[in-house]
């Protein structure tokens, strides 16, 4: 079923091909120029706190292949108060003898992501040619794993935003806060960061459990907070746990739905 809803949006898409080619170039640009930043930072700098250039690529790498893969597939709890609540399409969806989560997630599977996730691939090899990434199938593994747990901690966090356009359809912004902002965050190692802003990228929005200390495993680097060497392998756990709390609150929130009156 999600493949045929998957295939739906992207050929529907397809049948404007020179939009879909521009609108991922401009994804892959736009996500660029942030590449561009961290290298003239360690240009200049030479090493930041002990890390390098290749070590910040694999946490940026990382970081937005998650948001990349989260992002094409969440596009449906993206717009679900502008495209679905306000107008009263919503109620179609639950007339219909499928699951709401597998609606929304086949909804607009977006081209253009491709753009941040050849970006961000692109990047994993840079780190990789810099040398301070050895990929045994250990570390391909952690990494994979990495992968799955940020997909879908950034997945819960818009199923959240979701949930909250139940009692608000403009909680857009506030949401963002969260996504766009946790990823921002997520291309520098933990360690940079205050205590409170560490503390919070760990229990609340569970980031470093997902490309923190598994980045430190890949790279068989000791965790200056710490922290011991097996977590890394375990922690991407962290993001399946954040999902399974946001699809509570989606519960929460379907059940709050009262529908439009129209």
């Amino acid at each position: 079923m999600f493949l045929r809803l998957a295939l739906a949006s992207l050929s529907g898409q397809a049948r404007y091909p020179a939009s879909a080619l521009m609108l991922t170039l401009g994804q892959f640009l736009v996500t660029g120029i942030e590449v561009i930043a961290v290298w003239a930072l360690f240009q200049r700098f030479g090493e930041v706190q002990g890390w390098r250039i290749g070590e910040v690529a694999l946490f940026y790498g990382l970081v937005n292949c998650m948001f990349a893969l989260a992002d094409a597939l969440g596009r449906g709890f993206d717009v679900l108060g502008t495209q679905f609540l306000r107008t009263g399409a919503f109620d179609r969806l639950l007339l219909r003898p499928r699951p709401l989560w597998l609606q929304l997630m086949g909804h607009d599977l977006r081209i253009s992501r491709l753009g941040r996730l050849l970006q961000g691939t692109l990047v994993l090899g840079f780190a990789t040619a810099q040398g301070d990434v050895l990929w045994t199938p250990q570390a391909v593994a952690i990494a994979l794993f990495a992968v799955l747990g940020g997909v879908a901690l950034f997945l819960g966090i818009l199923v959240l935003q979701g949930a909250l356009s139940f009692w608000t359809v403009e909680s857009l912004e506030a949401a963002n806060v969260l996504s766009y902002g946790s990823v921002e965050a997520g291309q520098y190692p933990l360690a940079l960061y205050a205590r409170w802003f560490r503390s919070l990228l760990t229990f609340v929005v569970p980031l470093a459990c997902v490309a923190y200390y598994p980045a430190l495993a890949i790279l068989g680097k000791a965790d200056p907070l710490g922290a011991p060497a097996w977590l890394g392998c375990v922690s991407p756990l962290a993001g399946l746990a954040f999902l399974w709390l946001a699809s509570g609150a989606w519960r929460l929130g379907v059940r709050h739905y009262t529908s439009t009156g129209s």
